[in-house]
């Protein structure tokens, strides 16, 4: 548990910290824009998996 704390301390302290919190936004801001993706083809991609679902199907 020390060693942990440790870490973080190190990581506050140092310059490296700031680059972790670079790669969290860059990260959520990629989540954010799968996110809209989705939701946006959401029903054209429903459409494809029932067609999909049905071909499977008969067969």
């Amino acid at each position: 548990m020390k060693r942990a704390f440790a870490v973080l301390r190190s990581i506050r302290r140092d310059t490296l910290g700031a680059t972790v919190v670079e790669y969290g936004l860059l990260a959520a801001l990629i989540g954010i824009g799968m996110l809209v993706g989705l939701v946006a083809f959401g029903n054209n991609l429903t459409g494809v998996f029932e067609a999909a679902s049905n071909e499977v199907s008969n067969w």
